[in-house]
């Protein structure tokens, strides 16, 4: 419980430290809008919520002149339109979302959406944090998308059915399941045996309820947060990707900002960042006591087949997206 409470007690104390200090005349002041956008419920059981929150609160104690308004569960639309949006200028100023969608746009970003590619957390930190998610981020201006962090997903992606038990791989084969509208993800669950069925992350409740979807494929913070586990009883351990996050300011509109403005931003997304990624491994752990609390079985299958299979698939996948170089720094990473 205090490892939970100690992000909480820093940011209050960071953010709030200063409030009586500052000019009553400055809430009257135009101030320049932050259009922050995310697919999730707006739900501290999110990441990416709890990281909008965290940016707001960082960004309006560090600069005056800017205020944050979010919008959650695709409120300014679906996530390709936002980025597409965030290329010219357009609707929201920044979005906070799954690598997966980024690399519909940016080709080299698939190379963090390879299966079995992570060894752990710390391997995902250090990969993000050192050349590989530097060159990542270089590649993302030129397509007029600025990366301002990278944040962690809260749990590894498993496999959840609305009804079916899964003993093992053979079980999910032939399986028609939810996942992301991208190349690396459809590519992945399809070598795994089962039918990939692209669909926004909103429309996911209603194709389990309808029978459209035998099931889906997401981290158990994404399940707890859209309530997914009240059409959904089994969750199986394939922990076949991680689902990286970036955080992304459109570089238009970033553009236009003062130094002091892009020095606040900055700094907020940052900070937001390394929070969010502390509370990761505690994150996915309560979401699976939560999802167990509400009904939801969990099985564990022999993943070695799908892990040992991974390798060329992921060399494949990576030279499709001009990114061997990128993959190969991040597996030099694992042995650090």
């Amino acid at each position: 419980m205090k490892y939970l409470l100690l992000p909480f007690l820093l940011v209050f104390a960071l953010v709030f430290q200063n409030c009586n200090t500052k000019s009553r005349s400055s809430s009257q002041e135009s101030k320049t809008i932050i259009r922050l956008s995310h697919s999730h419920p707006e739900t501290f059981s999110s990441e990416l919520h709890m990281t909008a929150w965290l940016f707001k609160q960082f960004v309006e104690e560090f600069s005056d002149e800017l205020e944050v308004k979010i919008y959650g569960a695709n409120a300014l639309g679906q996530e390709r339109e936002i980025i597409e949006a965030l290329q010219i200028g357009s609707g929201a100023s920044c979005y906070i979302g799954g690598t997966a969608i980024l690399n519909n746009f940016i080709p080299e970003m698939g190379v963090l959406d390879l299966p079995y590619l992570w060894k752990d957390y710390g391997h995902i930190h250090d990969a993000l944090d050192g050349e590989a998610g530097k060159e990542l981020v270089r590649i993302s201006s030129r397509e007029g998308l600025k990366v301002l962090s990278f944040l962690d997903s809260w749990g590894y992606r498993n496999i959840v059915t609305a009804s079916k038990v899964i003993e093992n791989a053979e079980d999910l084969k032939g399986l028609k399941i939810r996942t992301i509208q991208a190349k690396n993800y459809i590519e992945t669950i399809n070598s795994m045996g089962m039918n990939a069925t692209p669909m926004s992350f909103g429309e996911v409740y209603t194709g389990m309820q309808t029978g459209i979807l035998d099931g889906f494929e997401h981290n158990a913070a994404a399940i707890q947060s859209a309530k997914l586990y009240e059409v959904a009883k089994h969750l199986v351990y394939t922990r076949h990707l991680f689902g990286a996050v970036a955080f992304t300011y459109s570089q238009k509109q970033w553009d236009k900002l003062t130094e002091h403005q892009k020095e606040a931003v900055q700094k907020a997304a940052q900070m937001a960042s390394q929070i969010e990624r502390s509370l990761a491994p505690v994150k996915e752990q309560e979401a699976i006591d939560f999802l167990v609390s509400k009904g939801m079985q969990i099985h564990n299958i022999d993943i070695e087949p799908f892990r040992s299979s991974s390798i060329a698939l992921q060399n494949r996948l990576a030279e499709n997206c001009n990114g061997l170089a990128i993959l190969n720094a991040i597996r030099s990473c694992e042995n650090q």
